[in-house]
């Protein structure tokens, strides 16, 4: 693996991740435990959801002209950093009363929402609708290393490495001005890495 290629793959882990150190911060505000095995619940549904991801854009390449391939892992990785960008801008839209966000935005939102039964600590269980709901960013890193030729495992750890890390760092820190200065920061700097990395594939 050369050095731009490690590059990527770190970046992409990273900026898969980044909302997970907002939700981390978000539950070490509120007090509420993540154990270990819930954490590494979360991190096993990143790297899969990136192992999935991955494995299909390869086999795209398989049926796409490899030049065709790039574009096509640029303006996927591209248009999800722009979206990533905009969600503080349409989360300030005002939903009317009688539509309810989809649970995984909900989550997203007030990633609390997880802990059902107010235990103060995230269950198994609990963690596995969160994970899915944090493993979203993931499919398109996976599907763009998939599909320009990255090492698809190598990028799948890295992604699960990330959000292992990031939540438990997170979490610890947790702290009320922190949380509320981190969780935009968070989606920009996310967004900026997803848009860079695919404009970087392309020169």
């Amino acid at each position: 693996m050369n050095m731009y290629s490690l590059w990527a793959v770190i970046a992409i882990g990273l900026a898969s991740n980044l909302d997970n150190a907002g939700v981390g911060i978000a539950y070490g505000v509120r007090k509420i435990h993540i154990p270990w095995y819930s954490n590494l619940t979360i991190a096993v549904i990143s790297f899969l959801a990136t192992l999935l991801s991955g494995l299909f854009g390869n086999w795209m390449t398989l049926w796409v002209h490899p030049a065709i391939g790039q574009w096509v892992g640029t303006i996927v990785i591209v248009t999800v950093g722009v979206w990533v960008l905009l969600q503080p801008f349409v989360e300030k839209k005002t939903v009317p009363r009688d539509e309810e966000p989809p649970i995984l935005t909900r989550l997203l939102r007030n990633p609390e929402e997880a802990d059902r039964d107010s235990s103060k600590s995230l269950s198994i269980g609990e963690s596995l609708l969160l994970g899915v709901a944090l493993a979203m960013n993931a499919l398109a890193g996976g599907f763009n290393a998939g599909i320009t030729h990255l090492n698809v495992f190598y990028t799948s750890l890295s992604v699960g490495l990330f959000s292992f890390i990031l939540l438990a760092l997170c979490a610890g820190f947790g702290e009320k001005y922190a949380a509320e200065k981190l969780g935009n920061r968070a989606t920009i700097i996310s967004g900026l890495l997803l848009i860079f990395i695919g404009i970087r594939q392309i020169f």
